[in-house]
């Protein structure tokens, strides 16, 4: 599993997302990118069977859904959240985390709803209305995913 993360990202590829994406990452998501800047392309994925995305392919995923929005693609399109999350189809500040080769993501919501908190991890499918709240902040996320593979309650499998 290790082998499928990549080095940690610099501070100028930090900054680099960052500009790009017009948005300031939490302190938690940078520290954790300082340390592995997510995966490898075309590895196993490594949370929940999604790949854990490095900081080219997040600018990667969020262009994609940049250009959906920016065509008006989700025109008259809204989600089913939960209470903490937007009723967007898709938000420009829901930052990407994973990919499962299909289009959805676990994101950083970065422009949560009322009652939500900034940085908690949200899920967004393309083809799902549902948004639900995952975690309540990045470290959570990760601290939860890695207490369920120490209990065997998730395994990793290539």
């Amino acid at each position: 599993m290790i082998q499928t993360l990549q080095p940690g990202a610099s501070e100028a590829e930090i900054q680099a997302l960052e500009t790009a994406l017009s948005i300031n990452l939490p302190e938690d998501v940078k520290l954790s990118y300082r340390i592995h800047n997510g995966q490898f392309n075309n590895d196993d994925g490594l949370i929940d069977g999604c790949e854990f995305l490095c900081l080219q392919r997040i600018q990667e995923e969020w262009m994609i859904w940049k250009e959906l929005l920016d065509d008006n693609t989700f025109a008259d399109t809204y989600s089913d959240p939960q209470p903490g999350i937007k009723n967007d189809w898709w938000n420009v500040l829901w930052i990407p985390l994973t990919y499962d080769g299909s289009g959805n993501h676990y994101c950083l919501d970065l422009d949560p709803a009322q009652g939500g908190n900034f940085g908690q991890i949200i899920t967004m499918w393309h083809d799902d209305s549902e948004r639900a709240i995952v975690a309540p902040s990045f470290r959570d996320w990760l601290t939860d995913y890695i207490a369920g593979l120490e209990s065997g309650e998730r395994t990793f499998s290539e």
